[in-house]
Parts: C-alpha cells; sequence; structure tokens
C-alpha cells in the first residue's frame, strides 16, 4: 500500500476516497487518469476497512461483574 496513504487519517483517507469517487462518476477524466484515480480509490478503501476494523478489535464494553466490579468484554461477544 502507498505510504502516503498509511499516513493519512481515517477522515483523510475517507475524504480522499470520496473526491477520487465523485471524480470518477462525474466520467470528465482522461482513460489514464481515470485507472490511476481508481487504482489510488481501491488502496483507500482497503486502509479504511483496515483502520475500522482495527478500530473495532479495541471497542470493549464495560459491565458490572456480580461481585460489584468493573470488567471489560469484547463489544461482540454474544451473551449466553
Amino acid at each position: 500500500m502507498d505510504n502516503d496513504i498509511q499516513n493519512l487519517s481515517f477522515e483523510d483517507a475517507l475524504a480522499k476516497l470520496e473526491t477520487l469517487v465523485r471524480e470518477l462518476e462525474n466520467g470528465r477524466i482522461k482513460l489514464d487518469d481515470a485507472v490511476k484515480a481508481y487504482e489510488q480509490a481501491v488502496s483507500l478503501k482497503n486502509f479504511c476497512e483496515e483502520k475500522l476494523k482495527a478500530a473495532e478489535l479495541k471497542i470493549e464494553k464495560l459491565e458490572l461483574s456480580s461481585n460489584g466490579e468493573l470488567v471489560t468484554t469484547p463489544l461482540d461477544k454474544t451473551e449466553e
């Protein structure tokens, strides 16, 4: 993945992706530029997906245990 993309925040990467998609959708760019824009858009999409997955892994739910202590559990843990 492009080093420039790796240095972006999630929000900046998403904004660039949205801009590229708008440019591609309006169809006013040359074919070679459109191919480059598409390739960059794919890289940005993958980067954003990776950032979201990493954030999901860090999110935990606070619960009160039976003895009154706060404990954390993964947010997606199913209740038994």
